[in-house]
């Protein structure tokens, strides 16, 4: 299936979709060195999002959030590409100074996506390919 999204970040990325029911920081949130989201109390704390496509509202907290997506690019623990349903300056330049692929506004709620299934996000087009079935909406 390919859901129409709003192109961001340049390029294509494939991997295996982790969804997040919360908003991401990357300051302190996430190690640069591991790959791991650290956040305390965050629904996904422990999980390495290196080489995953990683699905998230928005990304919240500091500037300084653009230059952690870009130390995950560089010590090889980035995402394969992200999926925001609004990405904010942060998540977006961190995208693009990292060369990660980024796309958000998808027609189709995130929510709606399965974690652990295959996804491939053109970043260039503005598109998702989606290997799987879609949950149901929540009311």
């Amino acid at each position: 299936m390919i859901i129409r999204a709003r192109a961001i970040s340049r390029g294509k990325g494939s991997g295996l979709l982790l969804v997040s029911p919360s908003p991401i920081t990357f300051l302190s949130g996430v190690d640069p060195d591991t790959g791991v989201l650290v956040e305390t109390g965050h629904p996904l704390e422990g999980c390495s999002i290196a080489g995953t496509v990683l699905a998230f509202d928005f990304g919240k907290g500091s500037t300084v959030g653009s230059y952690v997506i870009y130390a995950l690019h560089r010590n090889g623990n980035a995402p394969a590409a992200l999926i925001n349903t609004s990405a904010d300056p942060i998540v977006a330049v961190g995208a693009i100074i990292g060369g990660i692929p980024l796309v958000d506004q998808p027609e189709i709620s995130i929510h709606r996506l399965q974690s652990g299934v295959m996804v491939t996000v053109d970043g260039t087009a503005g598109s998702i390919d989606y290997q799987g079935e879609l949950l149901p909406e929540k009311s």
